[in-house]
């Protein structure tokens, strides 16, 4: 079994897996509710206060890995009873306080919560507090502490609020699924909804090819994943799971950066389409600036239109990264129609190990559609380098003057300025997550090397420009 960063990753794993084996079997509706056992044999609890409580959140998150409450539009969702261990009062009083006459606590607190006990210590009473955080600020001895939940400073976009039980809770009007909040919840409370079985479905309904042909387009950011194999195994094992037929989401990127590129020269100035989370964080926090985002699909889009128009026959694509956002891109209007279904690396390696696809014996299947310019898209400033190529290709006399962000805060902060008319730049590359898509929440890892494989996966390229790429690629179902 490959090694996980974390054990809240380990158990997601292996609950991934007991769904992905039931689906493969045929029998996963008659005996999903076996799996709490499964991962929680008992008779000693070894996560939670006891046997009964880990069954019943395995429960919730075997609900997920399912699809999850399909009524619900956000692919993010909060496991109540799972949400339970971390500090309930945000701020509190620490053996620092020394009882001052001063009192700035008490007469700062716009809600009389706070008093003196009989030993001069400053009491928070939880039921007052309305977490202004005023007391802290003006304490002398900064002996009142702030404790922020891991989900809540995770979250850039202010979209996680505490509820009356003290339960984390998201707000859809401003989430923008990019999964920060799964990655960091130490308990594993807060979990994206997995479409794994949809795709199970996609590939065992194709009988073989009968009905449809089955395509998988995969992440630039695969490059950073695996260990257990090198890429062209990883996309052997990805033809053993019953697809017919794998290209390089890099191709996509070609496309997007052609076409962003003659967008951004039209226009004179534009921010990137690529990354969801971020298009729906300009669209929800920054609305002035909606009209200024690229009219072109995102990579992973605008080659699953390319392949289903161009193909043949009947087909089916399921996108595969590290992205939880895809998840919601997915279901928009624009996007349905191309991709059938998205799934991330972490679901992928569950579906290998189901089936138990050791892809370490297995012959190379090799990837070269791709330029190098569209490989980089996996990590941070890939797309402005691909741009840039774009329009030197293309001869264009245009500057492309590009700030580059990762990380939702250096976004934000490049939107304010571009609202304001203080950004001396005419193109926006947006990520939500820091370094890019390699760093993306359903990513099996986020090693500080994972540039670097992306880099190097690019160097590999045969088709050396943009537009030899382009030219040269086809189709093959």
């Amino acid at each position: 079994m490959r090694k996980f960063e974390t054990d809240v990753q380990l158990l997601k794993y292996r609950v991934l897996k007991e769904v992905a084996a039931r689906a493969y079997d045929g029998n996963l509706m008659e005996s999903y509710y076996e799996i709490p056992k499964i991962i929680s044999p008992g008779p000693k609890a070894t996560m939670r206060c006891c046997i009964y409580k880990e069954r019943a959140i395995a429960q919730e998150r075997v609900r997920l890995a399912m699809g999850g409450d399909r009524r619900n539009p956000n692919v993010i969702e909060v496991i109540p009873i799972a949400c339970d261990e971390c500090p309930v009062e945000r701020y509190q009083v620490s053996e620092s306080c020394r009882g001052c006459i001063s009192q700035r606590c008490i007469k700062n607190c716009p809600k009389n919560a706070i008093t003196k006990s009989k030993s001069g210590r400053a009491i928070i009473d939880p039921d007052a507090c309305i977490e202004c955080g005023k007391c802290a600020k003006v304490c002398p001895y900064g002996a009142i502490t702030e404790h922020v939940r891991p989900c809540e400073r995770a979250c850039k976009v202010g979209a996680i609020k505490m509820n009356e039980e003290k339960k984390a809770g998201i707000e859809l009007d401003k989430c923008i699924a990019c999964g920060a909040c799964v990655y960091q919840c130490p308990f594993g409370a807060i979990m994206d909804k997995s479409f794994m079985v949809d795709a199970i479905n996609i590939i065992k309904n194709a009988r073989g090819g009968e009905n449809y042909r089955t395509v998988a387009i995969v992440a630039p950011a695969l490059a950073a994943q695996f260990e257990d194999g090198s890429l062209g195994q990883v996309v052997s094992g990805i033809r053993a799971l019953g697809i017919d037929y794998v290209v390089e989401a890099a191709v996509g990127a070609d496309m997007v950066a052609s076409k962003e590129t003659d967008e951004l020269v039209e226009k004179g100035f534009l921010t990137s389409s690529c990354c969801p989370a971020f298009v729906d964080y300009i669209q929800k926090q920054v609305p002035e600036l909606a009209g200024k985002i690229s009219h072109n699909l995102s990579p992973m889009a605008e080659l699953g239109r390319y392949v289903k128009v161009n193909a043949e026959m009947p087909v089916k694509t399921i996108f595969i990264g590290p992205c939880t956002a895809k998840k919601a891109e997915q279901r928009k209007p624009t996007v349905d129609l191309w991709i059938d279904c998205v799934i991330t690396f972490e679901e992928l390696q569950a579906m290998l190990d189901a089936k138990e696809i050791d892809m370490s014996v297995m012959d190379e299947t090799a990837m070269a559609d791709a330029s190098p310019w569209g490989r980089i898209f996996g990590r941070s400033g890939g797309l402005t380098e691909a741009v840039l190529e774009a329009a030197r290709e293309k001869g264009l006399d245009f500057e492309v003057k590009a700030e580059v962000c990762d990380g939702i805060e250096a976004c934000k902060l490049a939107l304010l300025k571009a609202k304001a008319g203080k950004l001396d730049k005419n193109f926006i590359e947006g990520m939500a997550c820091v370094g890019g898509c390699v760093g993306g929440a359903a990513s099996l890892n986020h090693e500080p090397k994972s540039r670097m494989k992306v880099d190097k996966y690019g160097e590999k390229a045969e088709n050396r420009e943009i537009k030899t790429a382009l030219q040269n690629y086809k189709v093959q179902v």
